[in-house]
């Protein structure tokens, strides 16, 4: 497998996304790719909520969730001596990571699932299931 320029690791701070971290170390690690990013997506506030609430002040919720949510991968990475980037959009998850994988060179997404099969599956793996129909690279599902 040729070296890829970067991975892109969608976290939100559970479980889940913690191993989906770890995987991607584990590739960093044997030397299968150059940088590590990390992408935590913030829902859009807009709408009616930006009508009462300043501009600034929902960027600002934005970052402090967003850095909330990337805390745990932020102390992996330290932990493993391995430096990442990190990064916090706004918006559809699918269309955000897609974003960040173009302006990043990304080879690859990786992230964590719940693992559920069946109904549940269908219902609560929205999230992969729009990053997949997004990006234009492989995405490894971690579960």
């Amino acid at each position: 497998m040729a070296k890829l320029k970067a991975i892109l690791v969608a976290v939100d701070g559970s479980d889940h996304s913690d191993r989906a971290v770890r995987h991607a170390l584990d590739l960093i690690a044997a030397g299968l790719a150059a940088e590590l990013h990390f992408v935590n997506v913030q829902p859009n506030l807009g709408g009616a909520i930006s009508t009462f609430i300043a501009k600034d002040q929902i960027e600002a919720h934005h970052r402090e969730e967003g850095n909330t949510a990337l805390a745990s991968a932020v102390a992996l990475a330290a932990k493993a001596s391995v430096p990442a980037k990190v990064h916090i959009g706004v918006g559809r998850h699918g269309e955000v990571v897609s974003d960040y994988v173009r302006k990043l060179g990304a080879g690859t997404v990786v992230l964590g699932t719940r693992g559920h099969t069946g109904l549940a599956g269908v219902l609560l793996g929205s999230v992969a299931q729009d990053v997949i129909a997004h990006v234009d690279v492989p995405v490894v599902l971690i579960k």
